[in-house]
Order: structure tokens, then C-alpha cells, then sequence
């Protein structure tokens, strides 16, 4: 059985990532990107569906984790009766392979360490032929070979033992172990071993260097290091594109079918990552995800997606696999996200709102920028009216949402100030018109007069939290009595147990049974929303409580069971760690603002 969602760390080499357990077992993993099939699915099963474990013989083994300073290797320290070895996990960065080091040094006494490795390729539909090997030498070299995909696995012996290669060495103080896994397309010869101390130095040298010139001042810099560091790591360096999150179908609801796949490239969660980037320096991040989000959208504006494949893919069609059972039960496990051929209005809102941002943050004119959003208001002058599924993806049928008819009102708003601020070309009087049309429009039908709140969805009496994002778009200011008394809907609706949930799922129609948890990046919403209106106490103390949510390594999933006090849903979560940095920015900005 997987461990809490909690218990696991990731690695990453910005093309792929590994969630690797505290018990050593590395229960997910993707080669050679973040959306390939897994080779290791026990996070979605058990150890029959793939891991690859190194760990103390001693069953009484303790472990203590933590990362490499600002990097991603991972540092586990075991303590047994016998002795402390240290397993440092890591992916080399930067050089075009795909491979995971597990580095053991011994610290005291000697340890007898053991492995348990099980390749399924294709999702744990393919078990492959291993075989040993001797090249170079070497006799210690494991070959295995299913279809398109092999690995070679090169360190202490193993054997087969019935579904499963084990073995079992014993490190002493001063020694060091390296096991090696290497993926590679079946069809070409092994690629040649790495040097571990060159790739350990490497890979450091290239993260402390990334996060050199992160600045944040405040008790959660250590917080917003990370999520950045997360964020980088979800980024796939070849492409630019950001995936949402390392896995598919962790639990929103356990043992519940609200399970989906996440390893793709949200149009929202990007652009929302590039104001991250950009407010904190990272401006070759900012170009590079702008170049990825110009390349995918171009074309015809009918047919932009909400999402896309880490390189621009449009085709991801949802369907259920078999050979996976789910996260202790939770089922189906799905790959590909039927949510690739809905209609959310609020995504070219989302796009046109990034692409002012860049400007305004001063990066320079993209060849073919400002054509592409011309596109893009033209298919919005004709379509500005159209009903849509909605931020939550709403398996329901289509609303005017309250939100995204605020999200159109921003794009049409950010094509306005592009003519007025940057003096580029556009029917800007067409423009302004149906921008206040949109903003008439959403006070009449957006607005509850009763309930002093906007709400849900034009004829709604619910609220949903979503609305949180109005003041950060600049729909009107934080402090707004109109806002203010959103806020004080959403507390008393949709705060359980102190957290925010998304809507509620009882009285909402989502095409779903009913039930999930709090939404961890709508509390950031909130710590930013307070923090915005001057509720600074209000910011901090949420704050807290949130921050206090991530593991014992820094990380976010995407909600949190507060009842059975364990993360839920897909980890670790960008959508989570961007929301955190922005909380964390909003609380620094709003310190000079009079606490009320």
C-alpha cells in the first residue's frame, strides 16, 4: 500500500520527476518526461506495479530527510542499531539523460542496506525481460527491456527473486555505494555510466545558482524559495512548458472518483506563474514560458485549449487504465484530461492578463505577440457572450460564471491599456465599449444585493471562491465594501475547518458525486485577500496555519483532509506553491498598511 501523500518527496531533472517515499521506495516515475507512462506505479497500486526501493536491511530503521540546501537531491539519513548511512537521491540536471542516482555513504558503524527493484513499464502493463550484463568490466550491470523502453541499472548485484530483483550490501563509515538507473529507447545501446561526483556537483552547482538571487524578506522566505524552487522543477526545460503537477489521479476526495491527471500545461496555472516568475526576477523563465505559450496557441483562435502537453500537444484524450488500481483504492486512475475539450472563458482573460504583466515587468516585445492576442480579441468580440465550464472544470453544463465573465472584462480591459499604455494598434473604442458592457453585465446578474456578495454564477445564491481572484485581476480593490462582503460569504460558506473550500460540492452541479476537501490554493487567496484589505493579523495567522500544512520537505499537494489531518489530491501541486508565494508577497507588500 503507497504511503500518506504527505510521506513522499520529489526529485526532478526539469524534464521528468520521481516521488521517492520515506521509506526509501521510489513509487513513481516517468521517463522521459513528466507525461510518459510510469515505469514505477506503486503510488497508484502497490510494489507489484513498479518500485525501485534502497533502504536499511533493519526494519526498525529511522529515517530523517531534507534537501540539499536550495536544490532538489534529496538527502535521506538512516539510523539503525548498527550504524547511519546517508542516501542522497537526485536526478543529474543538464545532461539530456534520463537518469536517477542513489548515492549511499556510510556515516557510522556499518549498515547492511537492501534493494527491491520492480520495472513496469507502460503503467504496469509491461513487465520487462531482464537479463545481467558485462560491459566494460562490468559485470554488475542490469538490462531491462519491454517494447519501446529499457533501463540499465548498474551498482551492487541483484537477482531475481520470483517478480522482483533484490540484493543486499553493507556500507561502513567512509564508504560510498552508487546505484545508477538509466532510462533509454530500447532500440539504441545502453548509454555509457555517468560520473557521480561530477553529476552530484553539477546538479548542485546549477540549483544554488537558479535560486542565487532569490530575495524575500519575512518569516516565509524559506517557504517561498522552495514553492519557487517546486515551480522550476515542474518546468520542462526544453519546451518552457509547466506541468500542474507530478502525478495523476492522487485523491481529491479518497476512495472517491475525483481523480485526475495533472502532468499537463494549464493556459490558467502558467500564466498565473509568470507573474511569480517575473515579480521575482526570473525573466528568461518569463520569456521562455511566453515563447511555449505563443507557439501553442498559435493558429486559429477557435481553437485555443485550456491546456496542452509539456511541448504544445493538443490531443489528450481522458481515458481509464486497468492495469492500476488507484491510491488505496481511489479509482479510476486516469490518464489525459477530458477537460481538453471544454470551453472556460476565463483562459484567454488569463493569457491576455500575463502577456500585459511582461510588458509592463519590461521584457521585450515578442515577435509575434501582439498579433497573436489580436486573434485572440477578435474570436473574444464575437463569442464575449458564450456560456462556459467555468475555472473548476464543471462537468455540468455550461453558466455564465461570475468569474469567468470577470476574466473576459480583463482581457478586454488588458487590450485596452495595450493601445493606451503601449501604443499598440487595435479598434481600442470597440474595445472599451464591450468592457463596460462586461463590467454592467456582471453587476447585474454577478452581484447578490441580498446576500451583499458576488456569486457563483449569474442566478446563483452560492458563492465560490474563485471571486477571491476579482481584486487580483483589478476588477475593483481589495477593500471594496462590494468585496468585503464576498469575503464574509465565502467565510461563512465555504470555510471548513478553517481552510476554503473550492464550492460546495453538495448544492453545486459539477457532474460529479459530491465531497472533497479544502482547496489549498483558494486559503492562499484568502491570506492574499486579507492581507490586500489590510486583515494583516487575519493574513498572518492563515498563513501560518498553511505553511504548516507542507511535509517535512516543503511540499504542497493540492488539497488538504484537515479531519484525517493528511494532503490530498496530486503533488506536489504548482497551483499550491505559486498561491503561496503570492500570499507571502501580499503579506509583505500589505505590513505597512494599518492592521484592523
Amino acid at each position: 500500500m503507497p504511503l500518506p501523500i504527505e510521506d513522499y518527496a520529489m526529485i526532478s531533472d526539469c524534464q521528468s520527476a520521481a516521488m521517492i517515499g520515506r521509506d526509501g521506495s521510489i513509487d513513481w516515475l516517468c521517463f522521459p518526461r513528466y507525461d510518459s507512462p510510469s515505469m514505477f506505479g506503486a503510488l497508484l497500486g502497490d510494489e507489484s506495479h513498479g518500485r525501485w526501493l534502497v533502504a536499511p536491511a533493519e526494519p526498525a530503521a529511522i529515517a530523517r530527510r531534507s534537501y540539499v540546501d536550495r536544490t532538489v537531491l534529496l538527502v535521506t539519513r538512516w539510523i539503525t542499531s548498527t550504524g547511519e548511512v546517508e542516501v542522497t537521491d537526485f536526478m543529474p540536471h543538464g545532461n539530456r539523460r534520463a537518469d536517477i542516482v542513489r548515492r549511499v555513504r556510510g556515516v557510522t558503524g556499518t549498515v547492511r542496506m537492501r534493494q527491491d527493484l520492480r520495472i513496469r513499464f507502460a503503467y504496469a502493463s509491461a513487465t520487462p525481460w531482464v537479463r545481467q550484463v558485462e560491459r566494460n568490466g562490468d559485470s554488475r550491470a542490469l538490462v531491462a527491456t519491454a517494447g519501446p523502453d529499457a533501463v540499465v541499472v548498474r551498482g551492487p548485484r541483484l537477482k531475481a527473486h520470483g517478480p522482483s530483483h533484490q540484493g543486499e550490501f553493507d556500507v561502513a563509515a567512509g564508504e560510498t555505494v552508487d546505484v545508477v538507473l538509466t532510462w533509454y529507447p530500447s532500440y539504441r545501446e545502453a548509454p555509457d555510466p555517468i560520473d557521480v561526483d561530477d553529476a552530484i556537483r553539477v546538479s548542485s552547482d546549477w540549483w544554488k545558482e537558479w535560486t542565487s538571487d532569490i530575495e524575500h524578506d519575512g518569516p516565509y522566505s524559506d517557504h517561498v524559495v522552495r514553492s519557487l524552487i517546486v515551480l522550476k522543477a515542474l518546468t520542462h526545460e526544453d519546451t518552457g512548458g509547466i506541468a500542474a503537477a507530478a502525478t495523476t489521479s492522487l485523491p481529491e476526495q479518497f476512495g472517491g472518483e475525483r481523480n485526475w491527471d495533472y502532468r499537463y500545461v494549464w493556459l490558467r496555472d502558467a500564466s498565473l506563474t509568470l507573474s511569480v516568475l517575473l515579480n521575482h526576477g526570473y525573466q528568461d523563465e518569463a520569456e521562455h514560458w511566453r515563447a511555449w505559450l505563443l507557439r501553442a496557441i498559435a493558429g486559429d483562435p477557435a481553437d485555443v485549449q485550456i491546456m496542452y502537453g509539456l511541448a504544445g500537444e493538443r490531443d489528450l484524450p481522458e481515458r481509464t487504465l486497468t492495469t492500476l488500481p488507484g491510491y488505496r483504492g481511489s479509482s479510476p486512475v486516469r490518464i489525459g484530461n477530458g477537460a481538453v475539450d471544454q470551453y472556460q472563458a476565463d483562459v484567454i482573460g488569463e493569457v491576455m492578463v500575463a502577456l500585459h504583466e511582461a510588458r509592463e515587468k519590461g521584457l521585450d516585445e515578442a515577435k509575434h505577440a501582439w498579433p497573436v492576442q489580436r486573434a485572440l480579441m477578435a474570436f473574444m468580440e464575437k463569442h464575449w457572450k458564450r456560456t462556459d465550464s467555468g475555472i473548476w472544470e464543471m462537468r455540468g453544463r455550461e453558466r455564465h460564471f461570475t468569474h469567468s465573465r470577470v476574466m473576459v472584462w480583463a482581457a478586454f480591459d488588458r487590450a485596452v491599456k495595450a493601445v493606451e499604455d503601449f501604443g499598440l494598434d487595435g479598434p481600442v473604442d470597440v474595445w472599451r465599449r464591450l468592457r463596460d458592457a462586461i463590467r454592467a453585465e456582471i453587476e447585474e446578474h454577478g452581484f447578490s444585493a441580498r446576500r451583499n456578495s458576488y456569486v457563483q454564477y449569474y442566478g446563483s445564491g452560492d458563492v465560490d471562491a474563485s471571486l477571491l481572484i476579482l481584486p487580483q485581476v483589478g476588477y475593483l480593490q481589495a477593500d471594496d465594501p462590494r468585496m468585503l462582503g464576498t469575503v464574509a460569504a465565502i467565510e461563512r460558506d465555504l470555510m471548513q475547518d478553517g481552510l476554503v473550500l473550492r464550492y460546495r460540492s453538495e448544492t453545486t452541479p459539477d457532474g460529479l458525486p459530491p465531497g472533497e476537501y479544502p482547496f489549498l490554493a483558494c486559503s492562499f487567496w484568502l491570506v492574499e485577500q486579507y492581507a490586500a484589505s489590510g486583515r494583516g493579523d487575519a493574513a498572518s495567522a492563515l498563513m501560518d496555519r498553511l505553511v504548516g500544512l507542507a511535509n517535512d520537505v516543503g511540499l504542497l499537494s493540492e488539497e488538504y483532509d484537515v479531519g484525517g489531518k493528511r494532503q490530498a489530491g496530486n503533488t506536489p501541486q504548482a497551483l499550491s506553491h505559486l498561491a503561496l508565494v503570492r500570499a507571502a508577497d501580499a503579506i509583505e507588500h500589505g505590513r505597512a498598511m494599518p492592521t484592523r
